[in-house]
């Protein structure tokens, strides 16, 4: 995905060397971080996959297969929104050129 943006820089912060204590690179904390505010507040119901996804820099797929990675169900939608979700994705797909 990974598309340009406006950004604003993640309100996290850690100690300093933290990274190195978990045996990550900065970069890979960062990313780590978002990926966990993102699963989580999926997870809660407070942002959708889509902009899970985009939290994280990666696809809706992606995004889907991490979750199944760290057990958490993709199937957290109120009846409405569901039906909603499935529908713009059918047309998304219907729309979508193979060549």
């Amino acid at each position: 995905m990974n598309t340009t943006m406006d950004t604003f820089p993640f309100p996290a912060s850690a100690p300093e060397n933290f990274e190195k204590s978990i045996e990550m690179t900065r970069s890979e904390l960062d990313h780590h971080l978002r990926l966990m505010a993102a699963l989580k507040m999926f997870e809660l119901g407070q942002i959708s996959s889509g902009k899970a996804a985009e939290l994280v820099g990666m696809t809706r797929v992606d995004f889907f297969q991490t979750c199944s990675r760290y057990h958490i169900s993709i199937f957290n939608y109120p009846p409405g929104d569901a039906e909603q979700e499935i529908r713009r994705d059918l047309q998304a797909f219907s729309q979508h050129d193979p060549a």
